[in-house]
């Protein structure tokens, strides 16, 4: 480099926004491709939901109750829990690569949600039909 300093300024359009008790800093839409934010939370909990039903079908523990005393917690924390294994396939798999919605929590996917998929895609399809990670409820099929 010659004798002379060159100033270059960079800016990147972003958006910090609260997710799961956490700052976190987003790119805004269209500026750049922001790589996939995977919530260990929530796959943790999906791994642990489809971990204990295993249990469960195998008969390794008859109830629900048996389980979470073995687990040590407590047992309507496992009945929520188990109930993430009832999502539909596609969002379990946007869950797992980081491409759920980005107001879907833990503590909303532990809401009651529809059994049927298609109630379930109707009720959190997007950030749009999303409101602090709880389905917008406006939906019979949503209760």
């Amino acid at each position: 480099m010659s004798g002379s300093a060159t100033m270059l300024t960079v800016r990147v359009p972003l958006a910090v926004r609260r997710r799961g008790g956490a700052g976190k800093m987003l790119v805004m839409p269209g500026v750049l491709a922001a790589p996939a934010r995977v919530d260990i939370t929530m796959v943790k909990a999906v791994a642990r939901a489809f971990r204990w039903r295993r249990m469960l079908e195998a008969g390794r523990f008859a109830t629900v109750k048996e389980l979470a005393a073995a687990e040590k917690i407590n047992s309507s924390y496992v009945s929520r829990v188990l109930r993430l294994t009832l999502l539909a396939p596609e969002i379990v798999e946007a869950i797992l690569d980081g491409r759920q919605p980005e107001k879907m929590t833990l503590p909303g996917l532990m809401e009651p949600f529809p059994v049927d998929w298609d109630g379930q895609r109707k009720c959190c399809a997007g950030p749009a039909l999303c409101r602090a990670g709880l389905p917008i409820r406006t939906d019979p099929q949503c209760r």
